[in-house]
């Protein structure tokens, strides 16, 4: 059995959570099994997000990771599945040209 939250306090965990990385880089998987890189810049009630110089990683298990810039993106809060905050060390050492990958599948709720 899981843990039951009073109506909105499930929202204002995630919305604390969410606003400590305001101004950081994140890596967000939308629930239709797309990839983003960006800045999250900010956030409004229904939780969509607003990201900052923001890329989508594009997987493929032949050739390397296509990364197709945005720019700014408004993400509805309802299409995010996850998201954290990005390990720049570890994208740094990171070569995307021999990143092989399945693409990631939509997710069935």
């Amino acid at each position: 059995m899981g843990v039951e939250y009073p109506r909105g306090a499930l929202f204002n965990i995630m919305a604390g959570y969410l606003k400590e990385l305001i101004g950081t880089k994140v890596s967000i998987i939308a629930n239709d099994g797309r990839h983003y890189i960006g800045t999250l810049h900010g956030l409004d009630l229904r939780t969509n997000l607003i990201v900052t110089d923001c890329v989508e990683r594009i997987y493929s298990e032949d050739e390397g990771c296509e990364v197709a810039p945005y720019g700014l993106l408004v993400l509805r809060g309802d299409n995010v599945a996850l998201i954290g905050e990005l390990d720049e060390d570890v994208e740094a050492r990171t070569d995307l040209e021999t990143v092989r990958a399945a693409p990631l599948k939509p997710i069935v709720h």
